[in-house]
């Protein structure tokens, strides 16, 4: 019961719902992309994912990586599937020609990362970094550093780490104490530990290319006084750096991914952008992580429905209510109300997730090649304030949901057997890594909303409202939320004036609210995709989930702000 992509779907999604060709076609650099070359494609990551990296999942999770010495080894199959993977030149799909990319557009990779996740989270642990370190070096290294670091970045040769954590910074990264020394030659010397470092340490490629947040001697305290520093475990001579794995951590899941505690012993590394400005250069890189930490939850909670759906098709128990008792035979538990509900449910949040994920992908193609200031614009402030909703309502439903595909099971979904136990392991770090799914909602609500006195989020939900021409049950749900949300909003941000803790305390709240308001709007979408007057269960069952099991949830997070508000 290996995952498999649902090419199909994806196809759907990117073509009709979307209209992707036509709307990269107006970007003067994709002008040559057109349907057929997006399918081929779609076609040969859905080839290389099924048969190279999904059957690789079971030994990842039962073997895991192996630590001795220092020395990190990956499970059977790893290396040999990550060598074919950069050789095929999928980490620089949407590279620069000029870096040793092959210059497509973001979406197609966005689709081919959500498929990686799904068929092997912890194999994808590793390249999933590389695209941020990729824009993070070529928008704010040296030439130098460009010269010697970037292609091999670009082309998958060399992987990449984001070396934030330590055990006393967490989220609050202002509490960083690894040092950087200035050295005569215009190198540092960097020194310091960092944890849950995910591939800090592995056998894939021959260098890892570390960037890691430090402070100089005269920098200040908290966030302004971190510095951006790139340190290779390979030094350009051949030698080694002295950047070294102390241990990898016994997780609750993701055991193919090697997370590492590192330590640097005055490592030899190099600034990366201005000096104080480190987290400028970072958010860069954590920015495009968590677009695809959203693709992973969209990703792994496919992998479950997957497996619940093809297991529901096949186990028999019981007769479901309205059929009736006279025949020997029980029926199969996919006819049975409680199962429908679980699987569709599930299918809504997967189909919704990609309209917006891919539409975020298109809009990043758009800030980065479309001529057009007021454009630019435009999908600046969709990724601004779709990013954390996708990171964090994503994430946890990934892990929500993938509990209620095993609860499809019943025992045997306790039990390894079926693997659908490890996906719901797996899910749980999506929740927590690349900022917690609290953080996403405090940077929604108090760092993005609040501080423009809620115009930016308003402006974006009555654009989406403009859309909405039908007057069928969806559309005017759609169209009340988002009146609704709008005048709470308002009063957030009118209250924001007198008490600042309260946004804090309602902030999960309010990013759920905006979370299965842009998940309706996306419903409208490809309810006007689907051929009229087609009897389509593929699609109808999970519309109509959507409005009698996840829509009415939007109810209760107004009522839990509005009673704060009172």
């Amino acid at each position: 019961m290996n995952y498999q992509p649902t090419l199909s779907d994806i196809d759907f999604i990117l073509h009709a719902v979307l209209q992707a060709p036509a709307r990269l076609q107006a970007l003067p650099t994709f002008a040559e992309v057109d349907a057929d070359l997006m399918h081929q494609v779609l076609d040969e990551a859905g080839k290389f994912v099924g048969e190279v990296i999904a059957p690789l999942s079971r030994t990842g999770d039962e073997v895991g990586c192996q630590f001795a010495n220092g020395q990190v080894t990956t499970p059977p199959g790893f290396k040999a599937a990550y060598q074919a993977f950069w050789q095929a030149g999928w980490p620089a799909l949407a590279c620069a020609p000029e870096d040793g990319g092959q210059g497509l557009p973001g979406v197609l990779e966005a689709m081919l990362y959500e498929m990686l996740s799904a068929a092997n989270h912890g194999w994808t642990m590793a390249p999933g970094l590389l695209h941020g370190a990729y824009e993070c070096i070529k928008h704010h290294a040296s030439d130098e550093l460009k010269a010697r670091y970037l292609e091999k970045i670009a082309t998958g040769e060399w992987l990449a780490t984001m070396c934030l954590t330590e055990p006393q910074a967490g989220s609050d990264l202002g509490l960083v104490r690894t040092k950087a020394q200035p050295q005569a030659d215009g190198s540092f010397r960097l020194s310091g530990s960092k944890i849950f470092i995910s591939g800090g340490e592995h056998d894939l490629s021959d260098n890892i290319v570390h960037l890691v947040l430090a402070r100089l001697p005269d920098a200040p305290p908290g966030p302004k006084g971190l510095s951006l520093f790139l340190a290779p475990k390979c030094m350009p001579d051949g030698g080694r750096n002295p950047v070294f794995c102390e241990r990898i951590e016994e997780k609750m899941g993701l055991h193919g991914s090697a997370t590492c505690v590192m330590r640097f012993d005055e490592a030899t590394g190099w600034i990366v952008g201005a000096p104080g400005r480190g987290l400028n250069a970072m958010f860069v890189m954590m920015n495009a992580a968590r677009l695809h930490v959203g693709l992973q939850g969209i990703g792994l909670l496919e992998a479950a429905w997957q497996k619940a759906n093809a297991y529901a098709q096949e186990r028999r128990q019981m007769r479901a209510p309205g059929r009736g008792s006279s025949a020997a035979e029980a029926d199969l538990i996919i006819e049975h109300p409680a199962m429908r509900r679980i699987l569709d449910t599930q299918r809504a949040w997967i189909d919704g997730g990609r309209v917006l994920a891919y539409t975020t992908a298109l809009k990043l193609d758009v800030i980065k090649h479309h001529p057009d200031g007021e454009d630019k614009t435009e999908a600046e402030r969709w990724c601004s304030l779709v990013t954390p909703v996708l990171k964090a309502a994503w994430t946890e439903q990934a892990f929500r949901g993938s509990s209620e595909c095993l609860q499809v099971f019943g025992g045997h979904g306790y039990v390894r057997e079926w693997g659908i136990e490890q996906i719901v392991r797996d899910s749980r770090v999506a929740m927590i890594y690349e900022g917690t799914n609290e953080i996403q909602a405090i940077d929604l609500l108090v760092r993005k909303v609040l501080a423009d006195g809620g115009m930016g989020l308003i402006t974006l939900l009555q654009q989406l409202k403009q859309e909405l021409d039908g007057t069928d049950t969806l559309h005017t749900a759609v169209q009340a939320q988002v009146a609704t949300l709008c005048e709470l909003t308002r009063q957030l941000v009118q209250a924001n004036t007198s008490d600042k803790a309260l946004a804090y305390w309602v902030a999960d709240d309010y990013l759920r609210a905006v979370a299965l308001t842009l998940l309706a709007w996306a419903w409208v979408q490809i309810g006007q995709a689907v051929e009229p007057g087609t009897p389509n269960t593929r699609w109808s069952q999970p519309a109509a989930a959507l409005q009698h099991w996840i829509l009415p949830e939007f109810a209760m997070r107004v009522h839990i702000i509005s009673a704060r508000l009172a």
